[in-house]
């Protein structure tokens, strides 16, 4: 059963995905980010209490808050970056560069927490890396075609970095509490540093001026990463974490599929290799 619940937030970190790049695509990508992790505060405060961990809040020591309040920061500064890649960026683009950050994590886990780099990782490491420059390199667009600006480009890396940093402090954070209570601690977290970011750079204006489908899709695509973690830590439960970590970053082929049938993001020869280097480096982490 855990099998189907790792593929469940599979599919729904897919989804987060589209249905984020459909609500943003009017509304301001940090205000869309404030708006979404209301949603996703509630998803991980629920999860806190159907495993019964609010008991264990009062033993939580000093050193692992601090710990998962500066990976909160380092999820936030992530999603603030991502979603504003999705905004000026294709899915099928930004996706990609973004679970690059398993690359990143690998590697930060060898230089900071002394993790073994196996001959299996590298590899591993090699096809993600090459796969993720065949999805987002370009040909040279003809002189006659004035050249799209690379902005989201490094919004994308940004949010790998940043993403890869929220695992490694994460990681530290979370050895002092149960998971589901740290998860939570560090969205109440994200919150305030996205709401933060709204009004210091006064979009909280905008606030009014989006439309309901916009909402819709917004609340949505929170919905959808509650989901994608409710499955996420039940998967975890009763099963590996070394084969539901992989199976979770699958989410790229849900990505990609709902981007080219619903955003009708055209996929081409070299895209498609790339897409399954990814996949046969995210699968060779499970061996």
């Amino acid at each position: 059963m855990w099998v189907l619940f790792a593929f469940g937030s599979a599919v729904f970190a897919g989804l987060t995905a589209i249905l984020s790049k459909i609500g943003i695509k009017n509304t301001d990508s940090n205000v869309a980010t404030a708006i979404r992790t209301v949603v996703v505060l509630f998803f991980s405060w629920l999860m806190v209490f159907i495993v019964g961990s609010q008991r264990t809040l009062a033993a939580v020591s000093g050193r692992t808050i601090l710990f998962l309040i500066l990976s909160g920061l380092a999820t936030g500064a992530s999603w603030l970056c991502y979603f504003k890649a999705l905004q000026i960026g294709d899915v099928n683009k930004v996706t990609p560069i973004d679970k690059s950050s398993t690359v990143l994590t690998m590697l930060l886990a060898f230089v900071l927490l002394g993790e073994k780099l196996t001959a299996l990782k590298t590899g591993a490491m090699l096809l993600i890396g090459i796969g993720t420059y065949l999805m987002v390199h370009k040909k040279k667009e003809p002189v006659t075609v004035a050249p799209k600006s690379n902005l989201w480009l490094l919004y994308a890396f940004g949010a790998a970095i940043f993403a890869s940093l929220t695992a490694i402090l994460g990681k530290v954070g979370i050895e002092g509490v149960e998971s589901n209570l740290g998860t939570a601690i560090r969205t109440i977290v994200v919150l305030i540093l996205a709401w933060i970011i709204v009004f210091v750079t006064k979009k909280h204006a905008t606030l009014k001026e989006i439309d309901q489908k916009s909402w819709l899709f917004l609340v949505l695509s929170g919905f959808a990463t509650g989901g994608s973690w409710l499955c996420y830590y039940r998967a975890l439960q009763s099963g590996p974490a070394s084969v539901v970590v992989p199976i979770d970053k699958l989410s790229i082929l849900f990505t990609i599929a709902f981007s080219y049938f619903i955003l009708k993001e055209k996929l081409t020869v070299k895209t498609t290799a790339g897409l399954l280097l990814i996949v046969a480096g995210t699968l060779s982490l499970l061996l």
